[in-house]
């Protein structure tokens, strides 16, 4: 009989950090205006907004993609997140100081996360008063020739999730696998997943995988109201408070993280500077119908099982970077699973910074961690003043913290129950 030795997967570790967010573009501003509390959250004037009530949101500041998209002529074909998740690999790539041709483009792969992509306004506006009758009512014939004549025959490409992998492949001549998935605020930490798997598989050396999202356009605004949103117009810097006492609904935000991913052995190779290790990652579900609020399962289970596969415990976990959407049935849901689950570990929540950028928010968060890891300091949550006995987690507020073992796990959690999460370790 033949006895087969069973191979011991690769190694997954984090080389480069790229960051487009409201509170700075790049690792190194986005890490410093964490640690300072900065907020992203301004007024908005991607658009005019002055017909939405909800008129504030975690718009980035001085975004010019001219300084990252290639060739330039693409621009005409991207969506507002498909150029920041571009910008953000390009910064992800160059902090990992590692050029593209430097790469067996075989073993060279791209795995994102995206929301859906919402039409603008402005590209579909002729064709719909084309369509539009006499006595007010729509001409569906009419709307369809408009479509045809009207539209540019490329227009489909700046709405199709899975063109930011495909664009970014293409720049970075990234032939290996190449991925997107599309399932809400869990999109992040699921390419990041899927994106180890392929390096542990043995079918890459090198993943770039991000996420990216723009819930600021004026049609997802208007698509998904603003039920769920925070009202404080007259203090918009204090509107996303995680886990606080006094929150009120979310913020719509945008932006865009990437990680390099290797191999260890890849890495090492070319001497390059890990800043943190993967130890695991997981996915769960609590299926649940619209009409009944989340019970925080979903979370709980995640965790637990990224505990297992990490070989973490409450002990030995620095922090969790948590999914803190500032509403009050997911926030309660969400930290009464944590508490179960690792009891006192102290808990950051970058939303109060950010906001939400749907599929981005999660790389974003897993970002500020593999760079908390590294630090060794925890960047504290903005806007928590008041504990609210509902969410009894211990939620880092007022200063960074130090102290805590180089460990950490990012949660995330939709609103259909779906749940996801990565174990990182320091270096």
């Amino acid at each position: 009989m033949v006895v087969h030795a069973m191979k011991i997967p690769p190694e997954v570790v984090i080389t480069g950090v790229g960051v487009v967010s409201p509170i700075g573009i790049g690792a190194d501003a986005f890490w410093h205006a964490l640690l300072a509390g900065e907020s992203g959250i301004r007024p908005i004037d991607l658009f005019d907004s002055s017909g939405l009530t909800v008129r504030f949101g975690g718009q980035i500041p001085s975004f010019d993609p001219k300084l990252y998209v290639r060739p330039r002529k693409s621009l005409k074909v991207m969506s507002r997140e498909i150029q920041i998740g571009f910008a953000a690999a390009d910064l992800a790539m160059a902090d990992a100081a590692i050029a593209s041709d430097r790469i067996e483009p075989e073993r060279f792969g791209v795995v994102f996360g995206n929301d859906m992509i919402y039409a603008d306004l402005d590209d579909l506006e002729s064709t719909y008063r084309r369509a539009r009758r006499e006595d007010g009512s729509f001409a569906y014939d009419q709307w369809s020739e408009a479509i045809h004549e009207e539209l540019h025959p490329l227009w489909l490409l700046k709405h199709l999730p899975n063109m930011t992998a495909s664009h970014i492949a293409i720049a970075q001549d990234a032939r290996g696998p190449n991925n997107t998935i599309v399932l809400g605020d869990v999109s992040g930490l699921l390419a990041v997943a899927e994106a180890a798997s392929v390096i542990q598989r043995g079918w890459a050396d090198v993943m770039l995988a991000g996420g990216t999202g723009c819930r600021l356009h004026p049609t997802a605004m208007v698509a998904r109201g603003n039920s769920q949103l925070s009202k404080r117009s007259d203090d918009y810097e204090a509107a996303c408070r995680p886990f606080d006492r006094d929150r009120d609904g979310l913020v719509n935000s945008e932006g865009a993280g990437v990680l390099v991913l290797e191999s260890r052995e890849h890495a090492d190779r070319r001497g390059a500077r890990i800043r943190s290790r993967l130890l695991a990652t997981a996915a769960r579900c609590e299926p649940r119908k619209l009409d009944e609020p989340p019970t925080g399962r979903g979370v709980q289970l995640v965790l637990r099982e990224a505990l297992r596969r990490s070989g973490l415990d409450a002990n030995s976990l620095g922090h969790i970077n948590a999914h803190g959407l500032s509403t009050i049935v997911m926030d309660r849901a969400e930290a009464q699973a944590i508490a179960a689950e690792v009891g006192g570990t102290p808990v950051t929540a970058p939303k109060g910074n950010l906001g939400h950028a749907g599929a981005g928010s999660g790389l974003l968060e897993l970002a500020a961690s593999v760079l908390a890891v590294e630090a060794g300091t925890i960047p504290p949550t903005r806007n928590y003043q008041t504990p609210d006995p509902e969410c009894p987690i211990q939620v880092v507020h007022g200063e960074p913290l130090k102290g805590r073992p180089g460990t950490a796990i990012a949660v995330n959690f939709g609103s259909m129950g779906q749940a996801a999460a990565v174990a990182i370790a320091a270096g």
